[in-house]
Formats: structure tokens, sequence, C-alpha cells
């Protein structure tokens, strides 16, 4: 699996949020997206994952062993999703489900990991004492350790991160290093962050502020 950018960018009207912007991410490595707030950070993910196009230049996903879905070796925009799984504080939770039944639905559309319950993973992170009530009445940390479950825990080879730990207290940074340890070595992992703390597993740096 690679993720390929050739001279990407992305402006909205006139202003540019980055430019120029060639590189190439691969699997079983960690990759940190840096910048200010408000410097595009999201942005680049969101365009890495598909679900907002260029404006210039071209982002490719490419799987070893071939797919279907693929076209002159690469693999279609609209099958990007296949292959992602993403946590960010703009991903909204069914509030009205419980923990576990969050997670029954969500694995009918993602796989999760095979060698991991449900219960595992509601015990993985912490939330085995209010699995049956609903999400609405978690708090916001409680609510963040779900949408890092649903992200890590999905059986795919792709992990987008956005600001990981928000709301997350010294505790919940904890269990987010144990989870990325433990699930996340042979993933490509992206996380877009300028908390130090989110990112120091990372190998690789992008500053966005390069390609302005």
């Amino acid at each position: 699996m690679t993720i390929q950018l050739s001279n990407a960018g992305k402006r909205f009207n006139r202003d540019w949020i980055f430019r120029h912007l060639t590189y190439t991410f691969n699997i079983s490595k960690s990759y940190a997206i840096t910048g200010s707030n408000g410097s595009g950070k999201s942005t680049l993910l969101q365009a890495i994952a598909s679900s907002m196009n260029m404006s210039e230049g071209k982002c490719e996903w490419s799987i070893v062993n071939g797919q279907s879905s693929m076209v002159n070796g690469k693999l279609e925009d609209s099958e990007t999703y296949k292959y992602i799984s993403i946590a960010a504080p703009y991903v909204e939770l069914i509030e009205e489900m419980t923990a576990k039944e969050f997670f029954n639905f969500h694995s009918s559309f993602k796989p999760l990991l095979s060698h991991v319950s449900i219960d595992g993973i509601i015990k993985a992170i912490g939330l085995e004492k209010a699995a049956d009530k609903q999400i609405r009445y978690y708090s916001s940390g409680m609510k963040q350790r779900i949408k890092l479950a649903q992200a890590i825990f999905s059986d795919v080879p792709v992990l987008l991160l956005d600001e990981p730990c928000t709301n997350l207290d010294a505790n919940g940074y904890a269990l987010y290093h144990e989870l990325i340890n433990d699930y996340c070595q042979n993933k490509l992992t992206i996380v877009s962050s300028n908390d130090e703390n989110e990112m120091d597993f990372c190998k690789e740096r992008i500053s966005i502020m390069d390609y302005k």
C-alpha cells in the first residue's frame, strides 16, 4: 500500500491551503502532519482520504497484489474508503446507541480486527462499566475513546488521526499510545497535530508550512 501525492495543492476561493506537495506514504510507517492551528493540516488529511478533491496535482493510492477497483494500477477515489479509518473531532458518533450497539453497527460496514471481540475492545478502552449506557451520556473524554477505538480496531491498512487526543486526560494519552503500539505497527498511520505527545511515535514529519 502506498499513497502518492504529486504536485498536490488545495485552495478555497483564491486562498491556497497548500501547494506543490509531492510525497509518498508507505505501509507500516507512521507520519505526522505538523503546523499551527488553522494552517490546513486537517484539509490535507481529508484530501489524502479522498474526501475532498485536490485543486491541482494528484493523490493516488496503490495496493500491492491488485484489486478489482484499481485502474492502471491505481485505486479509484470512490473506493479508498474501504481501506481507511479515521478519528477526528468532526467525526460524529451515534449518541442514541450504547457502546456495544455502536461497535456492532460499525462492524456491519467496516470489519473490526478479527482477534479482538467487541467486549474486548470496550474493555481495552476502559469503558466496560458504561458499555450499556447511551453514548450521549458519556463525557467528552469517553466519547473520544470510542472514536479512537472505532478507527484503531478497524481491520484496514490506513489509519488517519486528526488531533487524536482531543478531550483526553493523562490516562487517555497513555491509552492512546498503548493502542498505537499494540494494534498499529503494520498500518500506514498519519497523524495531523501540533501536539508533540500525539505524534512522538511518528518517524516522518511533514510541515504544511513548507507548502504554502
